[in-house]
């Protein structure tokens, strides 16, 4: 039964949800936790904070956060996090208070007590929801193992001079920087193991790496590699289909290099098409759980995922556990950009000190016999054995001219690098405007700028010009027009609620292009609507992020369908089957992660309140392939974003290191 006090702290964690300061879910939670048994205010709180953080993508809560920190975790203001504390007697002064006052509660699983499935657990000085302390605990053994597993030793001089001599067949030039080919060592050291993590940024060839990763595997499983089973997956589908098709062009050029001793088309033939993580895993309605889990892992020799960043604990956890043991798993992913949208930040944890590389003696010999390449010293280390299968793209091949010079100033930290970058001349590439309204977002939204393509026009000019007639291919030849018109541009926003979030400039492109005679609303389907899936629907096979444009069906007069891109093809649903989808001529950074435009437009609002950070910058800009304009009507919430890091609470690095 819930004391007066705890009553009175759940009255004011009401207000504080009807405020927007915390998620709805979150006080249920806490207030669930209080009929469970004899409870105290202190230990709801702890409750209501740790389910709103795990809510911020922190897969735990460290018990001195709660002297502070935790308030800006949660951006809140000092007087908003004060009146919490004041509020509720007994607070604890510091974290060993706190593991005191937890551990003797019957909701809290102290790790080495007796363990009675609390649904809390206090694991040193870390409080989780148990699922992601479990999460995090299977994440970091299943990595471990494969990291520590049987590599390929220096003295097993076949196998190196047979990598040797292929690495020198698929590398035949040296790095353009001068510096070591770490696109050549990434492949010497992920073909080492049953485990390869390749990380860098925009152009440094991850896709081009593991294409030639691919050819390196196919080569070194000589009789057997007819049998092998590879396949790719991605968070999203359209990362998914970037991926399949960047490594079909990949090596479809490789294969005039090799000959006829690896014949690499037919071999990337079979690999069938990429997917995403939940159509691989076998995601099912109304569950959590997948077809494939330890008890009926995945039929696959090789599996690549893309866009590593992306995926969240409890998918990571999922997919370790599918995967079987003797597989071999390589990450592809930018340490730099956003987190995962839910708990947990995997592929940051796993890539924390990549920079410095930290390789064993055993490591560098190896990468000497196999590649050819000496690592420089500044690269030799003591690192875990993570580390020892991660590498580094540290150079740029693609992403270079001024939008590069912007995005590396961003990573710095470098406020006064990145104004400079953004006030220098650049033939168009960048713009940088501070309005006092939200207009220059719309005139963007229309027609784009002065020397950088883009808006909305062209495709809708596009529409408006009318299909082909029929149903066959000319039609689905037409929609392919206009999703390749529309995904050239597209606005970038840092928050969603606002004039300046998505759904107030969502709603203002709308009535814009509404106004110029572009788009004819006539309902909530209408001819021309861009849409973003929010929820995954097995039913109809689309999936959370998926983005599709609302056309005509063909076959139903007055009817309307979603069509969506899936790599060199397009699938459609009846828009009225999509049940949890929003407009998206303005989506969020986060959601626009594994796409690229053209021309981006990253939108910051007049206020930041503490919850923009660096990663979400860098990701903004990195979203862009030629052009780049940033809007905001202050200065200082960019300069505060980019002095910020994202800080996410969580016990996987400390369990990867031991």
């Amino acid at each position: 039964m819930l004391t007066s006090r705890s009553e009175a702290l759940l009255a004011q964690l009401d207000v504080l949800t009807e405020a927007g300061h915390l998620r709805r879910l979150s006080g249920t939670f806490a207030r669930f936790i209080g009929t469970l048994g004899q409870d105290t205010a202190p230990l709801l709180a702890a409750c209501v904070l740790l389910a709103e953080l795990e809510g911020r993508g922190h897969s735990c809560m460290k018990l001195d956060d709660l002297s502070g920190a935790v308030s800006t975790q949660l951006g809140w203001q000092p007087d908003l996090w004060r009146g919490l504390r004041d509020s509720v007697a007994g607070w604890p002064q510091d974290g060993a208070g706190w593991r005191k006052l937890l551990a003797a509660s019957e909701q809290v699983w102290a790790v080495g007590d007796l363990d009675f499935d609390q649904p809390l657990v206090l694991d040193g000085e870390r409080l989780y929801l148990r699922r992601y302390w479990r999460d995090e605990k299977l994440v970091a053994l299943a990595v471990r193992q494969r990291a520590l597993g049987e590599l390929l030793a220096g003295d097993a001089s076949a196998d190196i001079a047979g990598i040797r001599r292929w690495l020198d067949l698929l590398f035949p030039h040296a790095s353009r920087g001068g510096g070591p080919d770490w696109q050549k060592i990434a492949c010497a050291v992920a073909v080492r193991g049953k485990l390869g993590i390749i990380t860098g940024g925009p152009g440094t060839g991850k896709t081009y790496t593991v294409a030639r990763l691919l050819a390196l595997l196919f080569a070194s499983a000589g009789n057997g590699r007819d049998n092998l089973r590879v396949a790719l997956a991605a968070p999203t589908g359209k990362a998914a289909a970037r991926l399949k098709q960047s490594i079909d062009t990949a090596l479809e050029e490789l294969d005039q290099k090799v000959g006829a001793e690896l014949p690499l088309r037919e071999l990337a033939g079979r690999m069938g098409a990429a997917r995403t993580l939940h159509s691989l895993l076998g995601a099912r309605p109304d569950t959590r759980a997948f077809r494939h889990h330890a008890g009926n892992q995945l039929e696959v020799d090789v599996l690549i995922v893309d866009e590593a960043s992306m995926i969240h604990l409890e998918m990571m956890a999922a997919l370790l556990a599918a995967l079987p043991p003797q597989a071999t798993l390589i990450l592809l992913g930018d340490k730099d950009q956003l987190a995962s949208v839910e708990a947990g930040a995997v592929l940051g944890d796993l890539c924390f000190d990549a920079e410095a590389g930290g390789y064993h003696a055993e490591t560098l010999s190896y990468v000497r016999d196999a590649s050819g390449i000496s690592i420089p010293d500044e690269y030799a280390g003591q690192a875990g054995p993570i580390a020892q299968q991660t590498v580094m793209l540290r150079e740029s091949r693609r992403f270079g001219g001024p939008i590069g010079a912007l995005a590396l100033a961003v990573n710095r930290g470098d406020g006064a690098a990145t104004v400079q970058v953004l006030r220098q001349p650049s033939d168009g590439k960048l713009a940088w405007t501070d309005p006092a309204l939200p207009a220059d977002a719309l005139q963007l939204a229309l027609a784009g700028r002065d020397g950088a393509p883009g808006g909305y026009s062209r495709y809708l000019q596009l529409l408006r010009a009318g299909a082909p007639e029929g149903e066959g291919a000319a039609y689905l030849d037409w929609v392919k027009t206009l999703i390749v018109a529309f995904e050239r541009f597209r606005i970038l926003c840092a928050v969603r609620d606002g004039e300046w979030g998505v759904q107030g400039l969502n709603e203002a492109i709308e009535q814009r292009l509404q106004s110029a005679g572009l788009l004819r609303r006539y309902g909530e389907w209408y001819a021309g609507r861009p849409v973003m899936v929010t929820r995954n629907d097995y039913a109809t096979g689309v999936f959370n992020g998926d983005i599709g444009l609302t056309l005509p069906d063909p076959l139903r007069p007055g009817a309307m369908r979603v069509y969506f891109s899936d790599g060199d093809a397009v699938r459609s649903v009846l828009a009225t089957r999509l049940r949890n989808v929003e407009t998206a001529f303005a989506m969020t950074v986060h959601k626009s992660q594994g796409s690229e435009f053209e021309h981006t437009v990253l939108v910051l609002p007049r206020e930041s309140n503490g919850t923009l950070a660096r990663e979400l910058v860098y990701t903004g800009i990195t979203r862009a392939r030629e052009y780049f304009t940033l809007l905001t009507p202050n200065q200082q919430v960019l300069l505060d974003a980019i002095a910020q890091r994202t800080q996410r609470a969580s016990g996987l690095r400390a369990l990867l290191t031991v």
